[in-house]
């Protein structure tokens, strides 16, 4: 009699640490994935945030290109200025423009 007595208070413990476990369980596993939720969405803010500075910092940089692009083709344009070029083979190299006879047009 005793020994039935144990089993069926034995049952009961068993059963209560079961229900015990599927309460844990079922409030473990909605509280984990709210945590990986929320960690999932502020990685992903601080990410777009990242991107975002990025993008602020290439846009800079290609303002800069543009704005050293447009003083090399003004550079460009003034060492091919005609006026320069003549001057510089008179003032520095000793040339002289050439008389009308040394000239020959080629067509």
């Amino acid at each position: 009699m005793d020994r039935v007595l144990w089993m069926d208070q034995g049952t009961k413990a068993a059963s209560r640490s079961r229900g015990r476990k599927s309460n844990l369980l079922l409030f473990a596993l909605p509280t984990l994935f709210l945590i990986v939720s929320s960690l999932f969405f502020v990685w992903s803010r601080i990410k777009v945030i990242q991107l975002g500075y990025e993008v602020s910092n290439a846009l800079k940089e290609g303002r800069v290109l543009v704005e050293a692009n447009k003083k090399l083709r003004l550079e460009i344009a003034t060492l091919k200025s005609y006026t320069r070029i003549e001057r510089f083979a008179t003032e520095e190299l000793g040339m002289s423009k050439p008389k009308p006879d040394q000239v020959i047009v080629i067509r």
